[in-house]
């Protein structure tokens, strides 16, 4: 699908055309998969339809589980259409697994690479308030999460791919300036974000404090419970 930040430094500011893409290019894939299956003289066991936590909105500190209601911003309703427009393979046979993935770290791709840049320049810290959720997980137990669910014949239906203790933006911030060994003191005023991004803006200043329950009751384990441990593994390789 399009991409919600896109490629830059910066993120893209959502433009009515740019919104529009969003969605139409979910929807186109939502539709290409149905039809595809449907086509299928073997029909595969299992789809893994990977969404995100966006699902639920801006949900403050109220902790976000599987039951918990969808929210009613743009992509909230960009997630739950995409959700949607898959659902038509359980009637062909086909165990539909809705994986709501959170801030997946990784110094491949994703935020992390671009946090790291100020916070090697001494100008790291939190965006906003900082007290926002950020529902963070690791790129590795990412992968070991989804291959659990492709694996477990009982896992069906939605599920919050986050590591157990999410934090607030703050301290995520202080945390990766732990793991760099750098100072992280510096916000960026959420006027200024909204005033240079626009809408987007509110994809780091508001978040979700989302919790794997489903997940967890399911029997995975995770190796990176908490932000510490799963930074200093990433930034310096302590893993």
């Amino acid at each position: 699908g399009e991409s919600i930040s896109g490629s830059g430094f910066l993120p893209d500011r959502w433009s009515a055309e740019k919104k529009q893409r969003i969605l139409e290019s979910r929807l186109a894939a939502g539709e290409a998969l149905v039809k595809s299956v449907e086509a299928a003289d073997n029909k595969p066991v299992v789809m893994i339809q990977a969404s995100a936590v966006g699902y639920y909105g801006s949900t403050g500190d109220a902790l976000i589980t599987e039951s918990s209601p969808p929210g009613d911003d743009f992509l909230a309703s960009v997630t739950m259409d995409w959700e949607t427009s898959a659902e038509a393979v359980e009637a062909m046979g086909v165990r539909r697994v809705i994986t709501r993935i959170g801030l997946v770290l990784s110094t491949e791709d994703g935020a992390l690479p671009r946090l790291l840049v100020p916070s090697r320049l001494f100008a790291g810290g939190w965006f906003g308030s900082g007290k926002q959720w950020w529902p963070w997980i690791h790129i590795d137990d990412t992968i070991r999460a989804l291959r659990f669910l492709i694996e477990n014949e009982a896992a069906k239906g939605p599920y919050n791919v986050t590591a157990p203790n999410p934090v607030t933006n703050r301290d995520f911030g202080k945390a990766l300036g732990r793991s760099l060994g750098r100072p992280s003191a510096i916000p960026v005023p959420a006027f200024a974000l909204r005033t240079a991004l626009g809408e987007v803006a509110s994809t780091v200043l508001e978040g979700q404090r989302a919790a794997p329950q489903r997940l967890q009751e399911l029997g995975f384990t995770f190796h990176y419970v908490d932000i510490d441990t799963a930074l200093n593994d990433l930034v310096n390789g302590a893993g």
